[in-house]
């Protein structure tokens, strides 16, 4: 049976904490490296503020690599030099992802965010039972439906994006005014074709 490392999921709205979990829960560990991936991309001032702030909040050892798409692939083999790795976030991702699309509800879109989310599975599959990958993303569908057509669509795939990585998670957290609620962990590790075709199983019912 194959090891694999263990994938963490943090949810939360915003200014719920989630990346200070992120950051916390990665600073557990005192063996190896910590490689933080950045899925956002500075348009504007705001933004770079946003960012520098992140920046500034994070261990000044740590490492940081930037890619606002094709995240799978970025991180694929880099398990073997850092024992943990972080994604922020997910959502951040998605919105790049419909910024390039000619509209938000093409198919195009929709295959692009399911490509990036299979290839982070299986990274975090590819990875020795040794690490950790943590996945930051935003929860969007608890407040009001969105009045645009944009963000119903960015709404709909993220959320559709956050079931396929908690099927597959070893644990889901879930932030609240900065505290934890668990929803999903402390059972037995389970085998890599489990995960997977749970995160399958999820995938094919998103819509419902």
């Amino acid at each position: 049976m194959k090891s694999v490392g263990e994938l963490i999921l943090i949810l939360g709205g915003a200014r719920s904490g989630k990346s200070a979990e992120a950051v916390r829960t990665a600073s557990e560990r005192a063996d190896g490296q910590v490689l933080f991936v950045a899925t956002a991309e500075p348009g504007d001032d705001e933004m770079r503020l946003r960012i520098e702030k992140h920046r500034a909040e994070r261990p000044v050892h740590w490492h940081t690599l930037e890619a606002p798409r094709n995240v799978g692939q970025a991180i694929g083999g880099q398990s073997q030099t850092f024992a943990t790795i972080i994604v922020d976030c997910i959502t951040l991702l998605v919105s790049n992802l419909l910024v390039d699309g000619p509209d938000p509800y093409a198919e195009a879109v929709r295959l692009e965010v399911d490509r990036e989310i299979a290839e982070l599975l299986k990274a975090a599959n590819d990875m020795p039972d040794t690490s950790r990958l943590i996945v930051v993303s935003n929860e969007v569908g608890t407040g009001m439906a969105p009045l645009t057509p944009l963000g119903r669509a960015f709404r709909d795939l993220v959320g559709q994006a956050n079931q396929t990585l908690a099927a597959a998670a070893d644990r889901a957290v879930l932030m609240v005014a900065g505290l934890p609620l668990m929803l999903k962990g402390g059972e037995p590790r389970q085998p890599v074709s489990v995960r997977m075709a749970s995160a399958a199983k999820a995938a094919a019912t998103r819509d419902e």
